[in-house]
C-alpha cells in the first residue's frame, strides 16, 4: 500500500468541516473515534463500501425498515461532507415524511457505483479532526485517534461498524448517498 500524506485543508473547508462535526459530536455526544472514522469515511468515499449487488442492498433495506427502532430527533437529510457533495438520509424521518424506499435504493445504489473519494482526502479530514480534538473540539484523545487510524491504514481504510456504545444508544438506520441524486427521492 502506498503511503498517503495529508494535505493541508483549504479554511472554508476545515470551517464547515469543524462544523460538521461539532454537530455531529452534539447530537451524538456517545460517538467514539470509530464513530467519527464512519463519518469521516462515509463523507469521503460515500456508500461504495456497501454495496455487493442491488439483490443485497434491497433485502438489507427491506429488513432494516422491518425492524426501526425508535431513535433521537434528526433531520432526514444529514449533509456530512464539507463541500455537501455526501449527505446520510436518516430512514425514520424519511419514512414518516413520506420518502419512498426504491428511490432511496436507487439513490444509494448509484452513489455506490459512481461516486468514489481519495484515501488522501479521509486522510487530510482525520488530521484536521486531530487537531480539533487537540484543541479541545471533540471529546478524543490525539494519541488514541492517530493509533486507531494507523490501525485503519494498515487494513487498507475498511468500512467498519458503529460502536456497541453508539450503537445502542442512538440506534443509526441511514443511508449515504450524493446529494446529487436527493432529486430522485
Amino acid at each position: 500500500m502506498a503511503t498517503v500524506m495529508p494535505r493541508k485543508l483549504p479554511q472554508a473547508t476545515e470551517e464547515r468541516l469543524r462544523r460538521i462535526l461539532v454537530d455531529q459530536i452534539a447530537r451524538y455526544p456517545q460517538m467514539e473515534i470509530q464513530d467519527l472514522y464512519k463519518l469521516l469515511l462515509q463523507a469521503v468515499m460515500g456508500s461504495e463500501h456497501a454495496i455487493r449487488n442491488f439483490d443485497a442492498a434491497h433485502s438489507w433495506l427491506k429488513q432494516e425498515l422491518t425492524n426501526l427502532r425508535e431513535g433521537p430527533d434528526e433531520p432526514t437529510i444529514d449533509v456530512i461532507s464539507p463541500d455537501g457533495t455526501i449527505v446520510r438520509v436518516n430512514l425514520r424521518p424519511f419514512i414518516q415524511s413520506g420518502g419512498d424506499p426504491s428511490s432511496l435504493l436507487d439513490a444509494f445504489v448509484r452513489t455506490a457505483n459512481e461516486y468514489r473519494g481519495t484515501t488522501e482526502r479521509l486522510w487530510s479530514y482525520w488530521s484536521f479532526a486531530e487537531r480539533l480534538a487537540e484543541e479541545g473540539e471533540l471529546p478524543f484523545e490525539r494519541t488514541d485517534m492517530r493509533a486507531f487510524f494507523k490501525l485503519v491504514q494498515e487494513d487498507d481504510f475498511p468500512a467498519v461498524h458503529h460502536s456497541t456504545r453508539y450503537e445502542n444508544a442512538y440506534h443509526p438506520a441511514y443511508r449515504v448517498i450524493k446529494q446529487d441524486y436527493l432529486d430522485i427521492l
